[in-house]
């Protein structure tokens, strides 16, 4: 073995769980607090974080068995969709997880000066399109950066991950040693002031447990660098017991400072307010000051990796090719620029309809099931006939190499991706339908850089499955934009 390899495989176990804790905790879990009392009492909460655990576990382990059967494919989330269920269906997923990216952007600036509104008037509530215009001014100030291939610095991304993890630490011993009420976590535990059964108030919380797991998948490309392939399986377990830990901490200690009524009131930075209950102000300034540099060292990294999948794309002709253009500072500059522009979008059709943070949230976890979805269904064709859907487009030389998979492994793997799969499945049932509506809406403009290339390449534009899903897509785009028109639906 070469030195350049022994560095390429050099990843410790303990480096790889730190990277899997800092990729998936994000901003999110300064606003747990609120955004699962809005939906649900401590009961259900709890059942529901062990449903959700389940389930991304699965989901986190279903990304890293695909990057041990097919090594080759190192294209992103959408390549094993692609792969083994073909070009359409490996667009849409790609598709979807780049329009995640994006709305996760408007999620993250929006929750940034709601904190800041806080001590700055300018910023809060009342003040809509200031917040609108500065948001954008952040968006294309970060694109004239990455566009000139500056990337973000190692020291930016130590800062910004001390910044989120230790007031999340702080919180979770002060409030569990001075604030947390026994008595007050009890009051209403099954949630029956709400008026919603357990089961619906376990389903309202499902989209926003997802959304503070987002980046879990990230692990399999972590994994690849592992100095012993032994490591990989335990730092996954690791690092996403230790973020689950954190989550759950975080949302149940909450439920013993205030009521479920209380927390549903709380500003979108939750997090602070519970913590201004239990020490004062102080306490609520060092939240935000976390989620403020957090969320600004999320936004340069999400801007410059949202712009990743419609390169590959772009590189795989499912798209024109020029929108994966490099120019001369290595930046890809195309998707960049398409990229801010659609996040310039989605800022002017949030802030006109007033769409809540929460409502962010769920629109783009809506968008980043696809892939999970898709890749969970590819893996269980894998283990059930080793190979995914037989297709004229995606190149089934590449779906049908890797390494020979001993019998038991394979049940193994057919286990997980059955639960990864179900779990996936119930997720889309558990959301709201407007967002699902609002989803495939989301999906259409993408058809026509698609038809359009497969017209100038000559190619079959789709097989019978393919039209299946266009047809629900479309059907449903058309009911969104017609509710959308009338006022009967809205963000």
């Amino acid at each position: 073995m070469t030195s350049s390899q022994n560095k390429s495989h050099s990843v410790s176990l303990w480096t790889l769980v730190a990277l899997i804790i800092g990729s998936t905790v994000g901003a999110g879990i300064f606003s747990l607090p609120q955004n699962i009392s809005s939906v649900a009492g401590p009961g259900a909460m709890l059942i529901g974080w062990l449903v959700a655990g389940v389930g991304m576990l699965s989901v986190a382990f279903v990304f890293q068995i695909l990057a041990y059967r097919k090594p080759h494919l190192d294209s992103g989330v959408y390549s094993y969709v692609r792969a083994g269920l073909g070009d359409f269906i490996g667009f849409t997923s790609g598709w979807g997880y780049w329009l995640g990216s994006v709305m996760a952007q408007v999620g993250y600036a929006t929750l940034f000066f709601n904190t800041i509104g806080h001590y700055l008037p300018l910023f809060d509530a009342d003040h809509q399109w200031p917040s609108a215009i500065a948001v954008s001014l952040l968006s294309w100030g970060i694109f004239a950066v990455l566009a000139r291939g500056v990337q973000q610095a190692a020291f930016m991304n130590l800062v910004t991950t001390i910044a989120k993890i230790v007031p999340i630490l702080a919180f979770i011993v002060l409030v569990a040693f001075i604030g947390f009420s026994w008595d007050k976590f009890t009051l209403d535990f099954w949630g029956q002031n709400s008026n919603a059964s357990v089961f619906e108030q376990v389903q309202g919380i499902m989209l926003f447990t997802v959304w503070v797991f987002i980046g879990v998948e990230g692990a399999s490309v972590y994994s690849k660098q592992a100095a012993k392939r032994t490591d990989v399986g335990r730092a996954t377990v690791i690092g996403f017991f230790s973020v689950l830990a954190l989550l759950v901490s975080v949302s149940t200690l909450s439920f013993g400072v205030m009521t479920k009524e209380e927390l549903a009131a709380l500003p979108d930075n939750s997090m602070a307010s519970v913590l201004t209950e239990v020490v004062g102000p102080w306490g609520g300034a060092l939240i935000s000051i976390g989620l403020c540099l957090s969320v600004l060292g999320a936004y340069v990294s999400w801007q410059m990796l949202c712009a990743e999948p419609i390169v590959m794309m772009a590189i795989d002709g499912l798209i024109p090719r020029r929108i994966g253009t490099i120019n001369v500072a290595g930046a890809p500059w195309v998707a960049q620029l398409i990229s801010t522009s659609a996040i310039q979008i989605f800022i002017v059709v949030f802030y006109v309809n007033e769409a809540s943070y929460a409502a962010m949230v769920q629109l783009a976890t809506i968008m980043y099931l696809l892939p999970y979805i898709f890749s969970s269904l590819y893996l269980l064709l894998l283990a059930i006939r080793g190979k995914g859907v037989t297709h004229p487009h995606a190149g089934t030389r590449f779906d049908l190499s890797g390494p020979d998979i001993p019998r038991r492994e394979n049940r193994r793997h057919f286990g997980i991706a059955l639960v990864a799969f179900v779990y996936s499945l119930w997720l889309i049932y558990a959301a709201d339908p407007v967002y699902i509506l609002f989803g495939a809406l989301a999906v259409v403009p993408g058809l026509i850089p698609y038809v359009l290339t497969r017209l100038s390449r000559r190619e079959k534009l789709f097989n019978r499955f393919e039209w299946s899903i266009v047809i629900v897509v479309l059907v449903a785009a058309i009911i969104a934009a017609v509710g959308l028109a009338q006022g009967s639906l809205e963000l």
